[in-house]
């Protein structure tokens, strides 16, 4: 017998473990698990883009992780280029891990790197030809799985979704800070 999905909306537990939420506005009735729902459903929204990111890079040779930078040089690269420290702050990674795979791109032909004039220390990375060329010959495949994994996005509800996307990024970076200081203060308790 094959095991279904369990459906988190309908789902009634006989015990509650407590509230994992106290505002108002994220309580239905008293009850977070409305609450809960959504963030497992955001979870598995999360391992899915991961996945696609994943596939997204092995269609063209790279990692997920590499073409997710891939992109984002040519995303933010302007006429200039873009520097590794803009990257990891778009991408929220660490300075010295965007270095080391931007360094791999450069190897692979698809990162160039030139110094940035105001300061020597520093470079502007482009995507060449030949990233551009393997992006070009990715994008119709992304396109048809773009348009399927968000076709539940709307004209008319495009703008809250983006807005949405941006101040949970936002938030999440804030609760990652407070995560990090209550855990580990609490670890040092028991």
């Amino acid at each position: 017998m094959k095991n279904s999905p369990v459906d988190l909306h309908n789902l009634e537990l006989d015990l509650d473990p407590g509230l994992t939420v106290s505002r108002e506005d994220l309580l239905v009735d008293g009850s977070d698990a409305e609450f809960r729902a959504m963030v497992h459903d955001l979870l598995a929204f999360a391992a899915r883009l991961e996945q696609i990111r994943a596939r997204f890079g092995r269609f063209i040779g790279l990692s997920g992780v590499q073409y997710t930078i891939l992109i984002t040089i040519r995303q933010l690269q302007g006429e200039n280029g873009v520097g590794a420290k803009a990257i990891a702050e778009h991408l929220a990674f660490s300075p010295p891990f965007v270095t080391t795979e931007t360094t791999r791109l450069v190897r692979l032909g698809l990162v160039a790197k030139r110094p940035n004039p105001e300061d020597l220390r520093r470079v502007y990375l482009t995507v060449t030809d030949k990233g551009i060329a393997l992006l070009t010959e990715l994008a119709p495949v992304q396109q048809e799985i773009n348009d399927l994994l968000f076709e539940p996005v709307t004209g008319d509800t495009f703008e809250m979704v983006r807005r949405m996307a941006r101040d949970l990024r936002a938030s999440s970076e804030r609760a990652a800070l407070l995560s990090e200081y209550l855990t580990d203060a609490g670890k040092e308790e028991r």
